[in-house]
């Protein structure tokens, strides 16, 4: 199991954009699965974006076309960069992982999109 870090959250505002970090403790080379929940208050945690071993890259649909996934196996870090972000984007955003049948996740970063 990896320990997992986000940074890169905040207070914007809507039409802005956030790029997230998230740096592993070991390497993400192997991992079956990279990706990029949310969870907002009241709401279940949902998938943002992942990369898979196979190289897709499902996204939710509420943000296709704003959000762009991508890692730095080098560098053993995944990124969540978002573009055009809106007042329901708020959330508290988590890295997750998953080699096999372990999986392991971040402690978590707000992104708040406010006026």
């Amino acid at each position: 199991q990896v320990q997992l870090v986000e940074s890169g959250g905040g207070l914007v505002q809507p039409g802005g954009s956030l790029r997230l970090s998230c740096l592993a403790s070991g390497s993400i080379f192997n991992m079956d699965v990279v990706g990029w929940y949310r969870q907002a208050p009241g709401n279940q945690r949902e998938l943002v974006a992942a990369i898979t071993r196979g190289g897709s890259t499902p996204y939710a649909d509420s943000v296709k076309g704003r959000f762009t996934i991508s890692r730095d196996n080098a560098q053993n870090t995944v990124y969540l960069q978002m573009n055009s972000l809106k007042p329901e984007d708020t959330a508290v955003y988590y890295c997750y992982t998953r080699y096999r049948a372990t999986a392991s996740w971040g402690q978590g970063t707000q992104v708040t999109v406010s006026s």
